[in-house]
């Protein structure tokens, strides 16, 4: 009998890494969001602020102290929710059964593929990882198993840019060990409690008597020693409204003019069309996204007159965007390009 296949997807230091793929010069710079004025909070740190001490929620004074080297850059909010749903279509995919937990994080059921091998489920993991890469630059650590708190343990156990699947057969040998503080739910109130007692490691909860964990934990005991066998039942609830639909290639070669990427907007523009009349949904907008060779994004939108489907009509707005890009810029080199529409309703006189 097949098990259920959910994925965990957790974008690594969402915030700072979309900062640092915008801007190259602060790759491997340590870097927070937020925290721009003295007085304020940090709102996400880099993995290379986090090595000086510096965690969100911090306020900014002391992030100074401990890393007064470190560049402090406002809120992109915009930014980032435009990057979101870049991922969320990706995610999109792979299965209609998406569950967003906040902007760079998200369950997928991937239980319809059918996955039974190890190799199988692993080469999907790392085939999630590589559409990301290749469509964001930015890395994810993907967490598999056959329910939802085991996928999110696996994504938690070896970022960044982690890639762990947890088997059935093997969710005792990997949860025994770990600290307590790794099982969802703990936080540091009830951790200190277990750990006055004794607890330390998720094993010692699963192997602890019901009444000792009562008598610590109080009418949350028998959840958290479930939890700590690795049992969850909750399903991955598809919560997410689409947005858009778009479709990106990343080049081998950079391309250099507008003839090269003629073929790649027809093509494109087909698959997005091929996307809207399948899924019965409507284009309101046309956008196309650039990335340079310098790994710096950009992109244009351009509002339709009438909702449409059509490739042609995808086609001529994106190209028109492009062109009018490049009428400024007589040499250019793009890495990726990607055509993608806004999401409306149908023309009135479609409807019924």
């Amino acid at each position: 009998m097949n098990h259920p296949l959910i994925i965990h997807v957790d974008m690594d230091a969402f915030f700072t890494s979309v900062e640092q793929n915008d801007n190259p010069s602060l790759r491997g710079r340590p870097v927070m969001v937020g925290g721009a004025l003295r007085r304020g909070v940090v709102a996400a740190a880099s993995y290379e602020a986090r090595q000086y001490g510096v965690r969100s929620a911090m306020p900014a004074s002391l992030a100074r102290r401990l890393c007064p080297e470190g560049h402090f850059l406002p809120s992109r909010m915009a930014r980032y929710r435009e990057v979101s749903e870049q991922i969320f279509e990706i995610f999109s995919v792979y299965s209609e059964t998406v569950e967003g937990i906040s902007v760079d994080e998200a369950f997928i059921d991937a239980s319809h593929l059918g996955l039974e091998t190890v190799a199988e489920i692993e080469r999907l993991g790392r085939r999630l990882k590589q559409h990301i890469a290749a469509s964001t630059g930015l890395t994810a650590s993907v967490g598999l198993s056959h329910n939802k708190l085991l996928a999110k343990i696996a994504s938690d156990y070896d970022k960044p840019d982690g890639l762990v699947y947890i088997a059935p057969d093997q969710v005792e040998r990997l949860l025994n060990p770990l600290p307590i503080r790794q099982l969802p739910g703990i936080g540091p109130r009830t951790a200190e409690k277990l750990r006055s007692s004794g607890i330390l490691t998720i094993g010692q909860i699963r192997g602890s008597e019901l009444d000792l964990l009562e008598d610590i934990l109080g009418d949350s005991a028998l959840e958290i020693r479930e939890k700590a066998a690795g049992m969850d039942s909750r399903p991955v609830k598809s919560d997410r409204v689409r947005r858009s639909v778009s479709q990106e290639t990343t080049f081998d070669e950079n391309q250099t003019s507008l003839a090269e990427l003629a073929p790649h907007i027809e093509r494109q523009a087909g698959q997005v069309s091929a996307k809207l009349i399948d899924k019965g949904l409507w284009a309101k907008a046309v956008n196309i996204k650039l990335r340079s060779s310098g790994f710096s994004t950009i992109t244009r939108t351009q509002a339709l007159g009438e909702p449409t489907q059509q490739a042609e009509v995808i086609a001529e707005v994106a190209t028109h965007l492009l062109a009018e890009w490049a009428r400024w810029r007589p040499s250019f080199a793009l890495r990726l390009f990607g055509v993608g529409v806004a999401l409306g309703s149908p023309r009135p006189e479609s409807a019924g």
